[in-house]
């Protein structure tokens, strides 16, 4: 007997539509964080920058849009239901309306690849704090697996990183730098996740999958305090490196850490990094993230599909192999510790 789903919860980070949602959106990210205020009306300014709408609204209703008429295509009658962690529509609004709607049991998929507290652990107690804030514990969620090493994730990335490969000279390409970038956690996090090792599997598969031999991984966007430990290098630092070392001209950031074209990528990458790349005299290209992607699509359908089906096709590329459907208790732990004097 096949495993029996009624609707998809899609579940994601959330931004604000308007400028006067971009301080109760970030008091709602912060919430709980030493985060000094200043810091965070700096933050305010990037989505300032864009007139106080966040992307990733807009890309997550182009994507859930993308999935709902394939799922159909492929004979799934699954609504989707929309919920995020920081901003409406929250996860409080799409379980009620899941729970109008007569939905017993939902898969939920995240807008996140990788494991970690943050990624992937934080979402799941915020699913499970929403279901008592709304008194729909009856209803059950359960989260698709992490898809970093999923073809369906790859394939775009490789294609994204051979795109802008084959937007360089080729007189210049063997001198191009790649650096695959993601959002850094703090690294008391990184201790307690397969974040960092996934996020290596995941950028050594695409590079290989682009022809690339050389590359890094780096990370950006950090929000704690100057003295607490996060992972490193930071996407800033490796510029300096590159142009301090007087090889290239030319570097491909690859933001293997997101799936579409929100805040992060359009601010910390397009403006911030690609201001002090041309500062240092380094022509840098972005790759496209996978955003609304064919193939990323079908892969949200494969998932589903796997959790459906009684002897499921598990997709993986390289050597980590499908990750866990059900996580353990201990997985991705983290417990914040006080940054150090």
């Amino acid at each position: 007997m096949p495993n029996q789903y009624d609707a998809i919860l899609f579940v994601s980070f959330g931004g604000p539509e308007a400028e006067q949602d971009v301080v109760p959106f970030l008091e709602n990210v912060l919430r709980g964080r030493n985060i000094p205020h200043a810091r965070m009306l700096e933050v305010a300014k990037h989505y300032y920058h864009f007139g106080g709408v966040s992307p990733i609204n807009g890309q997550n209703r182009a994507l859930i849009a993308a999935l709902e008429k394939l799922l159909q295509e492929r004979g799934h009658s699954l609504p989707v239901f929309w919920g995020n962690r920081n901003w409406r529509p929250y996860l409080s609004d799409a379980l009620r309306e899941m729970k109008a709607a007569g939905v017993r049991r939902a898969l939920a998929f995240i807008t996140s690849p990788y494991s970690s507290y943050s990624s992937c652990r934080q979402y799941r107690e915020n699913i499970a704090q929403a279901q008592i804030d709304t008194q729909t514990q009856d209803l059950q969620v359960d989260k698709l697996r992490v898809y970093f090493n999923h073809p369906g994730f790859l394939e775009p990335m490789v294609e994204s990183l051979s795109l802008a490969l084959s937007g360089i000279d080729s007189a210049r390409r063997s001198s191009t730098h790649v650096l695959f970038s993601a959002h850094s956690i703090p690294m008391n996090m990184a201790e307690r996740c397969r974040y960092e090792v996934q996020l290596r599997e995941a950028s050594r598969l695409i590079a290989e999958g682009a022809g690339v031999r050389a590359w890094r991984l780096v990370y950006q966007s950090r929000s704690g305090a100057p003295n607490q430990p996060w992972l490193e290098p930071d996407v800033g630092e490796v510029l300096r490196e590159i142009a301090a070392g007087g090889d290239a001209s030319d570097v491909i950031v690859v933001p293997v850490g997101f799936i579409s074209d929100h805040m992060e990528v359009l601010y910390d990458l397009d403006i911030e990094a690609q201001s002090l790349a041309k500062e240092l005299g380094i022509t840098l290209h972005r790759a496209r993230t996978v955003g609304c992607h064919p193939r990323f699509v079908q892969m949200i359908a494969e998932l589903i599909e796997e959790r459906l089906s009684i002897a499921p096709t598990r997709l993986a590329w390289g050597d980590l192999g499908p990750s866990h459907d059900v996580c353990p208790e201990d997985c991705c732990l983290y417990q914040p510790r006080a940054p150090q004097a």
